[in-house]
């Protein structure tokens, strides 16, 4: 059986509290990128065993959420049966899209067709929750406001299909758990709920992402990125999760051209 993960990006993000079990509180828009994937495989074998392709993955390929996932359904579910799991990575890692996420919730959704286990799509949410925070949102996969650790979700009216979308990765990898420390949580400048509501070309002056500050003093080449998308006609640019990526949002079939020193990967959706 073969799927497809898509990355996301993220339209606001606002941390708004420190939790008592040590994550944050947030408010953002998952807004999924369908045209840019990653493609998991999975094939009887007489002994489970993943095979990593594509962009390199640092570190041991079993601390891959994809396998994560086989082991925390396999445990509740021991008819699960053995698999050979080929991962070919496309979506650039430490990008603030949710690659990784997105592998281990499609995994979940994978095993649950595959092997017929019937789960509701709110055990698979709970489920993907235990991989990650943005994990849930991959089970959804639509436009989704989301609170919480990112696992609170609500459909949100929102569809960007006229418009192109412009993805600039630098090869910049970002912690998300040091992007963290850098913030100060505080309430959320804008109520996301009613983005829908708001003409995409009022965006710039009101939906921001916390993490922008930060991160943008640390590597100023991504504030340069910005700058530039949105002087050559982006109508909304904004750093997506943790960054580095940094998107625009263009009328349909323009885009900028970007200069920096920085390399990075490009993609025009």
């Amino acid at each position: 059986m073969v799927c497809f993960p898509n990355c996301k990006i993220n339209i606001g993000l606002y941390i708004t509290s420190k939790r008592s079990d040590g994550y944050h509180n947030i408010e953002t828009v998952f807004y999924p990128v369908m045209r840019l994937n990653d493609v998991l495989e999975s094939v009887p074998a007489d002994e489970t065993d993943i095979n990593l392709y594509g962009k390199t993955v640092e570190g041991d390929k079993h601390d891959n959420l994809v396998w994560k996932a086989y082991a925390l359904l396999k445990a509740d579910y021991p008819s699960i049966p053995e698999l050979s799991v080929h991962l070919l990575k496309n979506i650039p890692m430490g990008a603030g899209m949710g690659g990784g996420s997105a592998d281990g919730a499609f995994m979940i959704k994978l095993l649950n067709d595959y092997c017929k286990l019937e789960l509701t799509h709110e055990v698979m949410i709970n489920y993907a929750l235990q991989l990650g925070s943005d994990c849930p949102f991959f089970i959804e996969n639509s436009p989704q406001y989301a609170t919480g650790r990112g696992e609170v979700m609500q459909p949100v009216g929102i569809d960007l299909s006229a418009y192109s979308i412009q993805l600039i990765c630098p090869q910049v990898h970002i912690s998300t758990a040091a992007a963290f420390k850098m913030i100060t949580p505080k309430p959320a400048s804008i109520d996301l709920q009613k983005l829908p509501e708001l003409p995409i070309e009022q965006w710039k002056d009101v939906v921001s992402n916390d993490f922008e500050a930060p991160v943008f003093t640390q590597h100023p080449e991504l504030a340069s990125i910005k700058e530039q998308l949105y002087a050559q006609g982006a109508i909304y640019s904004s750093m997506s999760g943790s960054g580095s990526t940094v998107y625009g949002i263009f009328y349909k079939d323009e885009k900028a051209m970007i200069k920096t020193l920085l390399q990075f990967e490009e993609y025009y959706i």
